[in-house]
């Protein structure tokens, strides 16, 4: 009888906090899940080791000692972050986008789960995941991940004026402008008792599984940039084997890369690694989570591919 994969919603990481509480599909990261929420990811991932995983760095990783701020936002993050924000503002938008649409989003990945103390913590293999996401909020999405058991499952739709809803319509009306955007990340991340991080992992949340209108995403990532402890990694590789430049950030341990391509400067995936060996089983250098965004779209109905 073949063994039946292990069920992240049981098996999540010892770290990273689910930031979007509304949205199902954004990635739980150190939390333990709701009975009445079982997460499709946030995924902890299968374990690649070091030296091809090791990502040149453009600038040093230093360690902040406990309490301690931690430093302002590199020269080089700063300056990648805003050709990211041109990129974004470049980028056509959809047009006609009806209210009753969904935002398909293809992606595969596989992150790191954690069955407790006494067993070491273990990555899945990549696997493949699709969602549908109601434009509005006002329908149930769809979540299709076979490794995940989920087989076209449906999703709750979002509660309407909740700050952190990820439907497009929501997105729309966040601010356009970087400082303001800057101060609805502060006013709305949550999950770390570093507020940096959980403004970090909002992004990237953000990046990964929505659809961000251009002029949004300019701010987004403007917004980034005042962020404290980013810098650049120079290489890193997302779950499709794409390499591209990140922006990245130390917290727990982990090195969080958010992954762009060099050239067009469009968002591929994440990458998790270990800066030091992690007490749940992981050593220093090796990759700990990948993701990536093969397609995104908007759909007539859920379930539709383009």
């Amino acid at each position: 009888m073949n063994q039946l994969p292990e069920l992240p919603e049981r098996d999540l990481p010892p770290a990273r906090h689910r930031l979007l509480k509304e949205h199902l599909m954004t990635e739980i990261r150190r939390t333990a899940p709701t009975a009445s929420a079982p997460n499709p990811s946030r995924w902890r991932r299968p374990a690649l080791v070091a030296a091809a995983a090791v990502a040149v760095v453009a600038t040093l990783t230093v360690a902040v000692p406990s309490g301690e701020p931690a430093p302002a936002a590199s020269k080089e993050a700063v300056a990648l972050l805003e050709d990211i924000a041109l990129a974004a503002e470049r980028a056509e938008a959809p047009t006609g986008v009806r209210d009753d649409q969904f935002v398909y989003i293809k992606s595969k990945g596989g992150w790191t789960v954690h069955r407790g103390d006494d067993v070491p913590a273990k990555l899945q293999p990549v696997h493949q995941r699709e969602v549908w996401l109601s434009v509005d909020g006002s329908q149930e999405g769809m979540l299709h991940a076979p490794y995940d058991r989920a087989d076209h499952e449906p999703l709750e739709k979002q509660t309407p004026g909740i700050p952190s809803n990820t439907n497009y319509r929501h997105l729309q009306t966040l601010p356009t402008e970087p400082d303001r955007m800057y101060e609805w990340l502060n006013r709305v991340s949550e999950g770390s008792d570093s507020k940096d991080e959980a403004n970090f992992v909002l992004v990237g949340d953000l990046a990964r599984e929505s659809l961000m209108p251009p002029e949004q995403a300019a701010a987004l990532y403007r917004a980034a940039a005042k962020i404290r402890g980013v810098f650049v990694v120079d290489d890193a590789v997302d779950a499709a084997g794409r390499h591209g430049i990140a922006v990245a950030r130390v917290d727990d341990g982990e090195r969080v890369e958010l992954i762009f391509d060099k050239k067009t400067k469009e968002f591929l995936g994440e990458r998790e690694v270990a800066v030091e060996d992690l007490p749940w089983g992981f050593e220093k250098g090796e990759v700990t989570g990948r993701f990536a965004v093969l397609e995104r779209a908007v759909v007539d109905k859920r379930g539709q591919r383009p």
